[in-house]
């Protein structure tokens, strides 16, 4: 398969950054290099795009302390454990063959790097045939320090098709959260940051954000063209909670020339895992744009 699908191809087109995104591309390989490898180990998070059984799309946070996400040759991604007891995607992650993607960030130094692959299950946990590696830009990235492993949790605490009005206000007062999506038989996993309120809550079954400009690959919104199936997970930095949320996106575009995203909820999972980290209050991205001025309150 080439760099891009049809879905990026067409997304590409209309924006006419075809050309630009060609370049960028170049960048986009099989390898995971010294640099790659190094910047794996010293993580302690690992965020993983996949559908599960029914084929329903989720993104899942892995936390351990450093090392065990490492590089198992060059094209090979080992990580040690699994998901806590109720995650979304503990049966897939367990699952020989599973399509799934990867990214990495690390707060501290605003550095983000992601893999997609084909899952092998492995004693320890599992590993991942790396097909597509690439690192993405510093833009948009909070920088954060971690703080502690919290041992204890309450696992899973609430399920559902809607958000409450607790986690309405998670969702307008997140900085940063993380979307995965579905194409061509792969997945991939990807960072989105702003200002607290870039977020916009429509409803309690549909959010909005604006898609910023970025590399030019289009890899997410053409996904999106080609399979409407998309995941969201809000981690919450300084209490270590996360929620995720699985349905469905489209993208808007507007004639001058801004795009955005509705995504549109099936599915809520609101978790307090043991072994979560606590991280710093952020030092904002200068890059994050100013709010549009209908966007709403960023209260807690």
């Amino acid at each position: 398969m080439g760099r891009y699908h049809w879905g990026s191809l067409a997304v590409q087109e209309r924006v006419g950054v075809r050309e630009l995104a060609e370049h960028v591309g170049r960048s986009i390989g099989t390898d995971i290099g010294e640099g790659a490898a190094a910047f794996l180990e010293r993580q302690p998070h690992l965020v993983v795009g996949a559908a599960d059984a029914t084929g329903r799309l989720w993104a899942s946070l892995l936390t351990a302390a450093p090392g065990f996400v490492r590089a198992a040759g060059p094209h090979r991604m080992a990580v040690d454990g699994g998901l806590p007891a109720g995650d979304p995607l503990a049966e897939a992650l367990a699952t020989e063959g599973t399509r799934v993607g990867t990214i990495a960030v690390d707060p501290r130094t605003r550095r983000r790097m992601r893999l997609g692959g084909t899952l092998e299950v492995t004693a320890g946990g599992f590993a991942v045939a790396a097909e597509r590696v690439f690192a993405n830009c510093p833009k948009y990235l909070q920088k954060r320090q971690p703080l502690e492993l919290v041992a204890e949790g309450a696992g899973v605490v609430r399920l559902g098709g809607a958000l409450t009005p607790d986690q309405e206000r998670t969702v307008r007062a997140a900085d940063t959260f993380f979307v995965a999506t579905t194409a061509e038989g792969g997945a991939d996993a990807s960072h989105r940051g702003g200002m607290p309120g870039f977020v916009e809550v429509l409803s309690p079954i549909e959010l909005s954000w604006p898609d910023y400009p970025g590399n030019a690959m289009f890899l997410t919104l053409g996904n999106l063209t080609a399979d409407p199936r998309a995941a969201l997970l809000f981690p919450d930095w300084e209490s270590g909670a996360v929620l995720q949320l699985s349905g469905r996106a489209r993208t808007g575009f507007g004639p001058d020339g801004s795009r955005s995203i509705r995504f549109r909820i099936d599915s809520v999972v609101e978790s307090l895992h043991p072994g979560r980290l606590r991280w710093s209050t952020p030092e904002y991205s200068p890059a994050n744009p100013a709010l549009a001025p209908h966007r709403g309150s960023t209260t807690r």
